[in-house]
């Protein structure tokens, strides 16, 4: 499991940030960013917040806890919106899933 600083430059790197820029968008300096990327120091709440924002990420994957911090916002969102989906279209959307994954596995299974 990656440690908070480590996360945060992953996503900065991730996202082609400097230390600089990602300190301008979330409001804070930028020897702050420095010190939590060498684990110096830990990000307050808030600061852990603002940080979610500008990576488009949850709280949870940006510490690494919890159940849903291994899926980014989009993720979530897509999960969120099949979840309002009717029983057929849910049905159809799982097939169509089903089939790409069931390709991919097989194009890899081939690669080898």
């Amino acid at each position: 499991m990656l440690n908070i600083g480590e996360r945060i430059t992953q996503l900065r790197k991730q996202q082609n940030l400097s230390q600089d820029e990602l300190a301008k968008k979330a409001e804070v300096s930028r020897t702050i960013i420095g010190n939590y990327e060498r684990n110096a120091n830990t990000p307050s709440i808030e600061v852990l917040l603002k940080l979610a924002k500008v990576f488009n990420v949850t709280v949870d994957y940006l510490i690494g806890e919890g159940q849903l911090s291994a899926f980014d916002k989009d993720l979530l969102k897509r999960i969120e919106d099949i979840e309002k989906l009717d029983a057929e279209t849910k049905q159809h959307l799982f097939f169509l899933i089903d089939n790409v994954i069931q390709n991919y596995k097989t194009k890899k299974a081939f690669d080898k």
